[in-house]
């Protein structure tokens, strides 16, 4: 299976899953850990994928949604975006929504 082949399974499998740079436990730059606390306030379960862990990951996600930047937000197998996309979420409320809907869908 190749780099695009699993980043579409994991996107798939994974009702919210966060591509980001290190852990959310040891987030390795400001932008991954903004997006981190944003998913961690809404109280959901997310799945992650440490881009320095994978390099095949690391090179081929920017193609798989035409998305040049890191981290890459997931949700229900569609990009949402990045860092800026999730925080503005984040304020506005939708983000909380966005991520119960996602999670409840899976537990159902």
């Amino acid at each position: 299976m190749d780099a695009l082949e699993r980043i579409k399974k994991q996107v798939t499998d994974n009702p919210i899953i966060l591509y980001m740079k290190g852990t959310p436990d040891f987030p390795q730059c400001g932008f991954s850990a903004r997006t981190v606390q944003a998913l961690n306030s809404c109280d959901v379960e997310y799945a992650y994928v440490n881009i320095y862990e994978d390099e095949e990951i690391y090179r081929a996600l920017p193609k798989f949604a035409n998305w040049p930047t890191f981290p890459q937000l997931y949700v229900k197998g569609e990009l949402v975006g990045g860092c800026d996309i999730a925080l503005d979420l984040h304020q506005s409320g939708e983000l909380a929504k966005m991520l119960q809907e996602a999670a409840t869908k899976k537990a159902a």
